[in-house]
């Protein structure tokens, strides 16, 4: 991944959120990391809506998106952002708890590229971040140039 891309983290539980982080960061992952708590925080981010920061045009944006949110659930976002003519460009992680197959499909099928079922153990959830981090490292991540 380049190191301009940003990375957006979008997880309402904060020690989840933490050791996202904490450990990517431990797989050499060294790009900037914006933390959101609820999807529509994200949505107000991306749309360039609300109090709270807003995207930059010509900034490449790589997002692991909890299914599980509060305001606006994962799968729920991921509908919306991958109807925008720009924002469907941001490649998406889905990362969750459940792996129930239906999930899995609905959300391929919205558009994420990978869907990762966080392990409820802590060395496997550690293990699986810096697993994700590595694969992070060679990823390339496209540039969003539009306004809204």
């Amino acid at each position: 991944m380049n190191h301009e891309a940003v990375m957006i983290i979008a997880e309402d539980d904060e020690g989840h959120a933490l050791l996202i982080s904490k450990n990517l960061s431990r797989s050499g992952i060294t790009n900037e990391m914006l933390h959101f708590r609820d999807g529509q925080e994200v949505l107000d981010f991306l749309y360039r809506t609300g109090p709270g920061p807003c995207r930059k045009s010509g900034v490449p944006y790589l997002m692991l998106l909890d299914v599980r949110m509060p305001k606006i659930d994962g799968v729920e976002f991921l509908r919306l952002m991958k109807q925008h003519p720009e924002l469907c460009k941001i490649p998406v992680i889905m990362m969750t708890t459940t792996d129930d197959p239906r999930e899995v499909e609905k959300c391929h099928h919205l558009g994420c590229g990978s869907y990762i079922v966080k392990p409820v153990n802590y060395d496997n959830f550690v293990d699986t971040i810096r697993r994700l981090g590595l694969f992070l490292l060679v990823a390339e991540v496209p540039r969003i140039n539009g306004g809204m």
